[in-house]
């Protein structure tokens, strides 16, 4: 069974980081056979890269305390479901949305909850698509069900989303309202250059399919 109790930031999670990280690296492996499958069956890799962590024992007490639980173990694995991150950066927003699809035809893995940040941008201008999906980790005497947060981008989205993160981190005050104002309209200048990008894309497809 997954451990419920801690003590000290340096041991939050304990022996469930093993699962934590395993889910991760499952997770990825699956995505990685995904990513050949489409290339050799299409041309077109959907992913263009991908990152992942454990949420440190910092934020993840930090989150737990926001929501008004105790920060333990215990809370964190039960209450909150992004402990395991993994983020998928796509060319297109077509590519976001083709991936989400495949997640969910992922045998044994079952969707928690789904978020489109992309139809429905936060009022920041936040753009991404959101799943918590519940995965299965076969260990040597039986199986666990663990939880992963992933978050699909586009790069533009990646973008925006890295650089909107250091100019908050890096404010030592509330970003003042004009900044928040000047961010969501850059926000909305990437998301109307992922779209001219992916017409684009769509029309120099159509004129190689013409060629052959």
């Amino acid at each position: 069974m997954i451990e419920s109790t801690t003590t000290t930031p340096s041991d939050f999670y304990g022996g469930s980081r093993i699962l934590l990280e395993g889910i991760i690296d499952e997770f990825l492996s699956c995505i990685g056979m995904i990513r050949r499958y489409q290339k050799s069956q299409t041309g077109w890799d959907p992913i263009s890269s991908s990152t992942s962590r454990v949420k440190s024992p910092e934020s993840m007490r930090e989150k737990l305390i926001r929501d008004g639980l105790e920060p333990t173990l215990q809370n964190a694995l039960a209450h909150e479901h992004d402990a395991a991150g993994v983020r998928l950066i796509c060319p297109m927003v077509d590519d976001v949305y083709r991936t989400a699809e495949l997640i969910r035809a992922i045998p044994d893995v079952t969707i928690l909850r789904e978020k489109d940040f992309i139809a429905h941008p936060k009022p920041n201008g936040y753009r991404s698509y959101h799943l918590v999906l519940s995965v299965p980790v076969f260990l040597s005497d039986h199986k666990e069900l663990v939880r992963v947060e992933v978050q699909l981008r586009t790069i533009a989205m990646d973008f925006w989303a890295s650089l909107e993160h250091q100019i908050h981190y890096k404010a030592s005050h509330e970003v003042p309202d004009c900044v928040v104002g000047e961010l969501r309209e850059c926000a909305d200048i990437i998301s109307q250059t992922d779209q001219r990008m992916q017409r684009l894309s769509k029309q120099i497809r159509c004129m190689e399919d013409k060629k052959d």
